[in-house]
């Protein structure tokens, strides 16, 4: 995988984390246990610290980085997803951050909180526990509710088990140049966007 040294600092990865061979990893970044680095992910360590806690997952094309003497940091079980910016800033545990979300400097996600996809959450903003921000700029909207945050629970130990079975079975190989009869599916019983989740209520 794309990892770098600078100024004698080399990323850290545990060896139950699995980091994708086409994420990027630069200098003074940690990957704790049981983290899922996704394809074209830039956690670029080179000015502050980069910190994945145990369980925590950051998606395709998302970029960690902060000023120098910064930490930004993904507690445990955080959840990042796809196209996420985080840039000197806190996402405390169990909390998500929606798809294209913005979180600036030192601003505090706080636990089992959720930032709605593309919100801009401005420097220095803090997001209480179990709450729903979003908007540009982002605002508290809510409390979360038990199936909201059970619904994000499930989806990170989604990722969770992604990283057991990318690194028991992920592999490059060649395509096929056609589908094959009776083509299998992935099952993943239940799991299923938070939208339809409310249309069963």
């Amino acid at each position: 995988m794309p990892c770098y040294e600078i100024d004698g600092l080399r990323p850290v990865i545990h060896p139950d984390a699995f980091v994708h061979p086409d994420a990027v990893l630069i200098g003074d970044v940690i990957v704790g246990p049981r983290c899922y680095v996704a394809p074209l992910a830039s956690l670029r360590g080179d000015f502050g610290r980069i910190v994945l806690e145990e369980g925590s997952n950051i998606q395709d094309t998302c970029v960690m980085h902060g000023f120098p003497g910064t930490d930004t940091v993904i507690e445990q079980d955080g959840h990042v997803g796809h196209g996420a910016v985080l840039h000197g800033c806190r996402v405390g545990r169990n909390a998500l951050i929606g798809m294209n979300a913005v979180i600036m400097d030192n601003a505090i996600v706080g636990e089992s909180a959720i930032v709605g996809a593309c919100a801009f959450v401005k420097a220095g903003m803090e997001i209480p526990p179990r709450m729903l921000a979003a908007g540009m700029p982002a605002k508290v909207m809510r409390a979360l509710s038990e199936e909201e945050m059970a619904w994000k629970v499930d989806g990170t130990r989604c990722y969770q088990d992604l990283t057991v079975r990318s690194l028991s079975t992920l592999k490059a190989c060649a395509p096929l140049t056609e589908m094959e009869p009776g083509r299998k599916r992935f099952e993943f019983p239940g799991v299923v966007p938070l939208v339809d989740v409310k249309k069963g209520e």
